[in-house]
This record gives C-alpha cells, structure tokens and sequence, in this order.
C-alpha cells in the first residue's frame, strides 16, 4: 500500500504561478511511475504530467506551462505550474504507479487549484 500526500494548492490570478509537492509513504519500493491528474467540475479526471521511468509525458493543454519533477531520496514528485489559465482549475490528485505480481494505481487526497482574478 502507498501513501500520498499533497500540498501547495492554492487561489491564484491567471497568469501566476504554483507548486504542488506530494510525499510517497509505504510500499514505496513498487512505484515505478508518479504523477499528477486533474479533475475539474462536471469533467472526469485527466493526465495532466507524469514520470515513468525517467522519462516525462504532459497533456498538451499544459505543455510548455507545467513542468513535472521527481525527488527520489524524498520519494517526492513536484508540479511547477506557470501561466496558470483559469480552465487550470480544479482537483489536483497525486498519483503512483506501483508494479508487481498485481500492479495498482494509489490516490492523494487532493488539493484544489483556482486560477482566477
């Protein structure tokens, strides 16, 4: 089982910036992905950014905007947000990747994002 934990939402104007961290706990061992995904009302959850393996891959509404970092030694993965527009807003969840014999998605509680003036 893995643990997440996010921080760093927030209300911000269009156009500024933020950044989300979230913290991994548990069966950490068996992550071989993380990132995060969005939901906003009434719109299922979407890919936003995630890192597999190294290698990084961003839904193009955020290309160029968001960038998407991972800290091993923390088991931490980190959403820079730039020129945030306000269809940016909504429900920003971590997620984790986990493989093994049954491989499994974990969830963060999520934290809200609100881009507007």
């Amino acid at each position: 089982q893995v643990h997440l934990v996010e921080s760093g939402g927030g209300l911000v104007q269009p156009g500024g910036s933020l950044r989300l961290s979230c913290a991994a706990s548990g069966s950490i061992f068996s992550i071989y992905g993380m990132g995060w995904y969005r939901q906003a009302p009434g719109k299922p959850r979407e890919l936003v950014a995630i890192i597999i393996g190294g290698s990084t891959n961003y839904a193009d509404s955020v290309k160029g905007r968001f960038t998407i970092s991972g800290e091993n030694a923390k088991n931490a993965v980190y959403l820079q947000m730039n020129s945030l527009k306000p269809e940016d807003t909504g429900v920003y969840y971590c997620n984790t990747k986990s493989g093994g014999p049954v491989p499994f998605d974990s969830w963060g509680q999520g934290t809200q994002v609100t881009v507007s003036s």
